[in-house]
C-alpha cells in the first residue's frame, strides 16, 4: 500500500503539471479518480502487455468520462509508456495526448468524451470475450456520476445484465460535482446503488473512494462475482489532494495557474518520479479462431424476380458468414423486418439481439469492432437517426462499423412519417470517413454487402421495404465509388439519376418517354459517398440536364451530394420529398411527393 500511495502522489503531480502547461484541461475530474485507477491498474487486478496493446487477452480499460484524460495519460506514464516531457504536450497541436482520448494515443480503446458511450463499448468488448473469442480478459469502464444521467448508460446496463457479462466491471466516480454544480444525486451513493442493482448488477459501494484498502477489497470482490456484471460505486472528492480546488464548484475544465500550481505541489509533498507501477501480465491465450472458407457461396436471382433489397441484405449476410467469420450481426428487435433474422437463423452464435435501444446497439458494435470483428447493425433507417452521436464517434474511431437502414423513404407506405427514414443519407454523408451505399435490386445488394465487409470504416447501406425487380446479372460488379448507366443511347436528351426505389421509377419513365420518341439516360447512383464523378461529368457533357430523383429530403440528400462534386453550367434539378409525408399506398406517396415515374416524365417534358 505504501508503494501505491507513492503512485497516487506521482499521478497527482502529473495531472497538475500537464494541465497547467496546457493552460486548460479537467484536472479536478482527474484528481477524484486517482485512487480508483491506481488500485485497479497497479494493484494486481488489471492484466496487460504494455508493449503489445493489441494483444487479444489484454484486459481493456475505457475512460467513459473521457475528460479525465490527464489521469488516463498519467497512468500510462507511471506504467513507463509515456514520459514527463510528453505529458507536457497535453492538448498541444500534433500531440497524441489530445484533450479527450483519441486513437492517436495507442492505449486508447475508443474515442471518448461524448459522455454516456463508454459502457456500451465495454458491453461489446465483454460480449466478444465471453461469447466469441472465449477469452478470460476483463473490461473495466470508468464512469462519471454526471454521465449517469445519460439514457445510453442505462441501455448498456440492462443489456449487460441480460447477457450475464460477469467479465464487465464498471466504476462510478461519484465526486458530486458536474460542470456547473452538483450532479443529479450528489454524493448519494445509495441512489446509484439501488438503481444499478435493480437492473440485475452486483453493486459494491465504497464510501471512501480515496481509501486504497477499501478499493482493494472492492476489486477483489468484483472479480469473484459470477453470471452478472459488477458496478463499483465510489464516493470521491472532486479535486482531491489539492485544498484550493477540492470539492469546490467552478473548477471543472480549469487548470491551475503557475502560482497556484506551485502551492499545490508544495501541499502534495515529496514526489518520487522514479517509481513505476507494475501491471500484471495476462495469460498467453489466443482467441478461438474459425477458419474462413476459401470461396464465397454464389447467389442466384432471376431477372425480373421481385425481391426486397432488405431481404437480399439478410441473404447476403448469411451467405458471406463462412467466408468472413469476423462478421457479427446486431439488431434492434426488428430482425424480421430488416431480415437480419436470416443470418440469426444460420449463425445464432454470432447474432446479438440489442432490443429497442439503438444507441447502445451502436456502442456495443463499436466495442466488437475494436476487438477485430466486423459488426453489422440494422434497424429502420428512421430509428438510426437517434444514434447520430454514436455514429459520429465511430467515424473518429476509424473502426469497422457496418450499418443497414431499412424502410427508408415514403415508399414504405401506410406506416406514416414517424417510420420513414428521410434524413439518413444526410446523417451518414456527414460522418467522417463514411461510405454511403444504396442498392436498387437483390444483385446489387448482395454485391454491396460484400463490398461493405471489406471497406474500412463506417459503411451505411440503405435498403428498401418494397419488393423490386432484379435488373442486374449476377456477374455485374459494384465497386464502391461506382455507378451504373442502365439506359443510354447516342441521342439522350436528359439524364435521370435514381437510387433504390427511384431507380425503378426512372426506368418506368424511360419506357414511357421512349414511346414519345424522347430518349433519356438513366443512371443508378448506388454509391452516394464516394460518388462516381467521371460518369456524372460525362452525363453533364453529353446531355442537356440532370434530374436527380430521391426518396429523401432535399437537405443533405443525393442531389446535394452531386452538386457538391459537379461544377457545371448544365442545370441540375432535384425531385425529392418536399411535402409533409402521410400514410398511404407506396405508389400514392411517390406520386404525392412527385418522385414517381409520372413526375419524372412531367419534368422531362417541361425541360424539353
Amino acid at each position: 500500500m505504501s508503494e501505491l500511495e507513492k503512485i497516487t502522489r506521482l499521478l497527482r503531480y502529473y495531472c497538475l503539471i500537464s494541465t497547467t502547461a496546457a493552460g486548460s484541461g479537467h484536472v479536478t475530474s482527474s484528481l477524484s479518480a486517482v485512487e480508483l485507477m491506481t488500485v485497479l491498474m497497479f494493484g494486481g487486478f488489471f492484466h496487460f502487455q504494455l508493449n503489445n496493446p493489441s494483444f487479444a487477452n489484454n484486459d481493456r480499460l475505457i475512460f467513459s468520462k473521457g475528460h479525465a484524460s490527464p489521469l488516463f495519460y498519467s497512468l500510462w506514464a507511471v506504467a513507463g509508456k509515456v514520459t514527463e516531457e510528453e505529458l507536457l504536450t497535453l492538448r498541444k497541436f500534433g500531440s497524441p495526448l489530445e484533450g479527450h482520448p483519441t486513437m492517436a494515443f495507442p492505449y486508447t480503446e475508443v474515442p471518448t468524451g461524448s459522455l454516456g458511450q463508454g459502457l456500451s463499448v465495454g458491453v461489446g468488448m465483454a460480449i466478444n470475450a465471453k461469447y466469441l473469442d472465449q477469452l478470460p480478459y476483463k473490461t473495466f469502464v470508468l464512469l462519471g456520476d454526471s454521465e449517469m444521467a445519460e439514457g445510453e448508460v442505462w441501455e448498456a446496463i440492462e443489456l449487460a445484465a441480460h447477457y450475464k457479462l460477469d467479465n464487465l466491471i464498471g466504476v462510478i466516480d461519484v465526486n458530486r460535482l458536474g460542470q456547473r454544480g452538483e450532479t443529479l444525486f450528489g454524493h448519494d451513493v445509495e441512489a446509484y446503488q439501488q438503481r444499478v442493482a435493480a437492473f440485475g448488477w452486483e453493486t459494491i459501494v465504497v464510501n471512501d473512494g480515496h481509501d486504497l484498502g477499501m478499493l482493494h477489497e472492492a476489486y477483489e470482490k468484483a472479480l469473484q462475482v459470477k453470471d452478472k456484471p459488477v458496478m463499483v460505486i465510489a464516493k470521491t472528492q472532486k479535486g482531491h489532494g489539492v485544498s484550493l480546488v477540492a470539492d469546490q464548484e467552478g473548477w471543472h475544465g480549469r487548470a491551475l495557474s503557475q502560482e497556484q500550481l506551485m502551492a499545490a505541489l508544495q501541499e502534495l509533498g515529496e514526489v518520487d518520479k522514479n517509481i513505476r507501477g507494475e501491471v500484471a501480465q495476462p495469460e498467453n491465450l489466443q482467441p478461438v479462431v474459425v477458419a474462413p472458407k476459401t470461396e464465397v457461396v454464389p447467389f442466384t436471382y432471376t431477372k425480373t424476380e421481385l425481391v426486397a433489397t432488405r431481404k437480399a441484405y439478410g441473404n447476403a449476410l448469411a451467405r458471406l458468414a463462412d467466408f468472413f467469420p469476423e462478421i457479427v450481426v446486431l439488431d434492434a428487435e426488428v430482425s424480421n423486418s430488416t431480415f437480419s433474422e436470416i443470418f440469426r437463423n444460420a449463425h445464432p452464435e454470432r447474432f446479438f439481439e440489442m432490443y429497442i435501444a439503438e444507441q447502445n446497439m451502436v456502442g456495443t458494435a463499436l466495442g466488437l469492432a475494436r476487438r477485430r470483428k466486423v459488426p453489422f447493425v440494422s434497424s429502420f433507417a428512421a430509428f438510426l437517426t437517434r444514434a447520430f452521436d454514436q455514429f459520429r464517434i465511430a467515424g473518429y474511431s476509424g473502426l469497422n462499423l457496418k450499418v443497414a437502414g431499412s424502410h427508408a423513404g415514403v415508399s414504405i407506405g401506410e406506416d406514416g412519417p414517424s417510420q420513414m427514414g428521410l434524413e439518413d443519407i444526410a446523417l451518414f454523408r456527414s460522418i467522417f470517413g463514411s461510405t454511403v451505399l444504396y442498392p436498387s435490386d437483390a444483385v446489387s445488394t448482395e454485391k454491396l454487402v460484400e463490398a461493405a465487409v471489406q471497406k474500412p470504416g463506417v459503411v451505411y447501406l440503405r435498403t428498401t421495404r418494397a419488393e423490386t425487380p432484379v435488373i442486374y446479372d449476377a456477374n455485374e460488379e459494384f465497386p464502391v465509388g461506382g455507378s451504373k448507366v442502365v439506359r443510354h443511347s447516342d441521342h439522350d436528351l436528359v439524364t435521370v439519376i435514381g437510387a433504390g426505389i427511384t431507380l425503378h421509377e426512372a426506368l418506368k419513365a424511360h419506357d414511357i418517354l421512349l414511346q414519345q420518341n424522347v430518349a433519356i439516360r438513366v443512371i443508378d447512383l448506388y454509391s452516394i459517398k464516394p460518388l462516381d464523378v467521371a460518369t456524372l461529368q460525362q452525363a453533364v457533357t453529353e446531355t442537356k440536364a440532370l434530374i436527380i430523383v430521391e426518396d429523401h429530403y432535399p437537405a443533405g440528400g443525393i442531389a446535394e451530394a452531386v452538386r457538391s462534386e459537379i461544377v457545371t453550367a448544365t442545370p441540375i434539378f432535384s425531385l425529392a420529398v418536399r411535402k409533409m409525408p402521410k400514410s398511404g399506398k407506396p405508389q400514392e406517396l411517390l406520386d404525392f411527393e412527385e418522385i414517381s415515374a409520372g413526375a419524372i416524365v412531367k419534368k422531362v417534358q417541361e425541360l424539353l
